[in-house]
Order: structure tokens, then C-alpha cells, then sequence
């Protein structure tokens, strides 16, 4: 049987048409495709972007290899052409092949050198300034962050 007070229960549950106009169900429905459509084209763009990045950093790898192989081969002609000349110079292979492990060994304690003064200059009190400024910096702010979240949390 049909009792009345199932028939105010049944209003309350189903939504009133009045309330909603008719197009609207049909636009969100319209706007949900092509937000889904956007960023589906969105992460289709992304995988081909990354799909050239990683086919670019094979070629600059391989780039790079081919530029290693080509200046040890360039460096080591110019060393049997100097080799060659000291020989012609001395008079003698043996001093020819002293002189240039003496050139070699300045050439190391100059690159050597060169490498510590870079490493000093990174490592200069303005530079420590700077960086434990802008640590302090990213702390603060981060500190600031948590406690803004606290007081919203509570």
C-alpha cells in the first residue's frame, strides 16, 4: 500500500527538475570531455617531448663520444709531431721523448693547479655568505609555510 508520508520521503531524496536548468547537465557533461580531451592531448605532447629528449640525449652522447675519439687522436698526432721534432732538434729519440714527458708533466701541474684555484674560488667566504643567506632564507619561509598550515589545521 501507498502510505503519505512516503510520497514527502520520495521528494526529499530526488532532486527538484525546477532547480536545475535543462542544458546545464548536458554542458557539464560537455565540459568534462574536453577538459579530459585537453589534457589528454596535454600528456600525448609530453610523451613525444620526452620521447625526443631522450632520442636528443643518445645523439649527444654519442656526439660527445665521437669529439672525445677525435681529440685523443688530434692530441696524440700533435705529440708524434712535436715527438718528431724534438728528435730532429736533439739529434736524439730518447731526448726527444724526455722533453716531452717534461712538457706533459707541466701541462698536468698547470691543469692541476688550475683545478684547486676553481675549487678554492667556490669556496670563498662571500660564496659561504650567500649560500647560508639563502638557506636561512628557504628555512624561514618554509617555517613560516608549517605554521601557516597549523593554524589553518586547527
Amino acid at each position: 500500500m501507498h502510505e503519505p508520508g512516503d510520497d514527502a520521503a520520495q521528494a526529499a531524496a530526488t532532486p527538484d527538475n525546477a532547480s536545475v536548468p535543462p542544458g546545464l547537465l548536458t554542458e557539464i557533461g560537455q565540459l568534462g570531455r574536453a577538459v579530459k580531451r585537453l589534457f589528454g592531448a596535454q600528456l600525448h605532447l609530453l610523451a613525444a617531448e620526452l620521447g625526443l629528449a631522450r632520442s636528443a640525449v643518445s645523439w649527444m652522447l654519442l656526439a660527445g663520444l665521437a669529439a672525445t675519439v677525435a681529440g685523443v687522436g688530434l692530441g696524440l698526432s700533435l705529440l708524434g709531431l712535436v715527438g718528431m721534432l724534438l728528435a730532429e732538434w736533439f739529434g736524439s729519440w730518447l731526448w726527444a721523448l724526455l722533453a716531452l714527458v717534461l712538457l706533459q708533466g707541466l701541462f698536468l701541474l698547470g691543469s692541476l693547479l688550475l683545478f684547486k684555484r676553481c675549487m678554492h674560488w667556490m669556496s670563498l667566504p662571500a660564496s659561504r655568505g650567500e649560500w647560508r643567506a639563502m638557506m636561512h632564507d628557504t628555512l624561514g619561509k618554509a617555517r613560516a609555510k608549517i605554521d601557516d598550515e597549523g593554524e589553518d589545521g586547527t
